[in-house]
């Protein structure tokens, strides 16, 4: 019997979720590195290179890859003859050494997890609980995945209950423009098909831990149905173009994943769920002999990559702004902001709206008008910084609030990341406002830019507060521009027509 020490699980627990906070798995760096190399769109070149240059930044500084540190997920493969040295159970020993994790004070990660999730939300403060799964297998060791799942990416997740005879692909293809940009690509899609509709969804969450490969793949050629359609999907999914952050391009999705299990005769269940650019997950075996160890990937894995400022790029002065001035931005123009920058996201939006809908003002000291407001909840400061990682969420998540911000509070540019939906879109164009897009899976890059922080409102609401940061030479792209005009809409189709072409 192999004993596992109580101590010595929390321990390796812990230890991997601050090891997969700043470490890209060495594959995805590779992958991505070959994706750059072979990229044609420069905005989504540019993209790619941010992430990159943000990767390794992260794995130097020690610090998140992406703001939003994930909901802890981990699986557990549990050898029959394991003795647990505990009075614990494998759930509470989990969550302790995820609380661990998240409140290391060289490396606060941010608490995302929200208990209540029906009622009042109320932040659990340290990321627990986790989602655990376990099996129980013959041997005398555990097995360990775990991984930390942003919310842009798991909010993209599909389900469907296909007939038998339809296609797989072709649910696939329809389905995936649909999800937008959200979930940050270029990144790995994960499927599930068969068993029932809950086995199908842990199937490819499951599937999305194994490395990427294709690219042997491809060299080899596919041995069975699953290899076959793996191949399949990579090519007709990337021949969409929708391209890194959705701007348009080459590579999509740098893999496909798929695992499958028995079925009833009468269900093709089929789950989809794409992981995005902060792609993270590590894997451990526990024989008794003490805590995990995981290796770092050497600084010289990463490819030699920078990221500069192009000769057309216009700064900007956020203070100074004028809604004149922001009519002669252009679609896909690359900004550098400086200059005082408000944020907010869900919950200040809902706060502000609960406001006007009762009648009353607006915090003291809260002044919207004219400005600029970044949608982002960054992780807390430690050490010598002004904030931590603070890289943009999924602006589409504020759009049914856009039409009442920009008439009420007098705001008139947003920045965030991916697409905005018709509905944001449509009240941008009517107030002659503005949409920027941040590179999604750069934060650390990101929070480099921010000189100063001050929370003005709201402050029970933690990482969701008002802040006004001071920004210098922030990176921005124009995505929607005072007409309406989306490169989220012209990008992709500008892409998928001269992919069309060469095929």
């Amino acid at each position: 019997m192999t004993p596992i020490q109580e101590g010595d699980f929390i321990q390796s627990i812990a230890d991997a979720f601050q090891f997969i906070s700043y470490y890209h798995p060495v594959d995805y760096i590779k992958a991505l590195g070959k994706a750059y190399e072979r990229e044609e769109s420069p905005a989504a070149k540019d993209a790619m290179a941010q992430i990159l240059v943000n990767s390794r930044m992260s794995a130097e500084g020690h610090r998140p890859i992406c703001q939003d540190t994930g909901i802890a997920v981990v699986f557990l493969k549990i050898g029959m003859n394991v003795r647990w040295k505990t009075q614990r159970s494998i759930i509470d020993m989990v969550n302790e050494g995820v609380r661990h994790a998240y409140l290391h004070p060289d490396n606060v990660l941010r608490a995302s997890v929200l208990a209540d999730p029906a009622g009042i939300r109320k932040n659990t403060k340290d990321n627990t609980p986790a989602v655990v799964h376990t099996e129980v297998v013959p041997g005398d060791t555990i097995e360990v995945t775990i991984a930390a799942k942003g919310g842009g990416s798991e909010n993209k997740s599909k389900f469907v209950m296909l007939n038998p005879s339809d296609s797989l692909v072709d649910w696939v293809i329809k389905t995936v423009p649909q999800m937008g940009a959200g979930w940050c690509p270029p990144g790995i899609l994960g499927i599930g098909i068969g068993g029932t509709a809950e086995k199908a969804m842990l199937l490819a969450k499951e599937s999305l831990m194994a490395p990427i490969d294709i690219q042997e793949l491809q060299a080899q050629g596919a041995s069975n149905r699953i290899e076959e359609l793996r191949l399949e999907l990579y090519e007709k999914v990337n021949a969409l173009g929708i391209g890194a952050q959705g701007l348009g391009g080459l590579t999509t999705v740098l893999d496909v994943k798929i695992l499958d299990y028995p079925t009833h005769a009468a269900s093709l269940p089929i789950a989809m769920i794409p992981n995005c650019a902060a792609t993270r997950h590590a894997h451990f075996v526990m024989d008794g002999s003490g805590p995990a160890h995981l290796i770092p990937p050497r600084l010289d894995e990463w490819p030699q990559i920078t990221w500069e400022v192009g000769a057309q790029t216009r700064r900007v002065n956020l203070d100074t702004i004028t809604q004149d001035e922001i009519a002669q931005w252009q679609p896909g123009e690359t900004l550098l902001l400086s200059g005082k920058l408000l944020t907010g996201r869900d919950a200040a939006h809902k706060r502000i709206a609960d406001l006007f809908a009762q009648g009353k003002p607006l915090p003291e000291g809260l002044d919207l008008k004219g400005r600029f407001i970044y949608y982002v909840g960054p992780v807390d400061a430690v050490r010598d910084e002004v904030v931590g990682p603070a890289g943009p969420t999924t602006a589409t998540r504020m759009d049914k609030f856009t039409d009442m911000m920009l008439e009420k509070t007098g705001i008139i540019g947003m920045v965030g990341k991916s697409e905005r939906g018709p509905q944001g879109i449509s009240a941008i164009k009517k107030h002659k406002a503005v949409y920027l897009m941040a590179v999604g899976g750069a934060a650390y890059l990101v929070s480099k830019a921010i000189r100063a922080s001050r929370v003005i409102a709201f402050a029970d609401l933690g990482m969701e507060a008002i802040h006004e940061f001071e920004v210098q030479d922030m990176p921005v792209t124009v995505a929607v521009d005072t007409k309406g005009e989306s490169v989220h809409q012209t990008g992709p189709a500008e892409w998928r027509a001269k992919i069309e072409k060469r095929l």
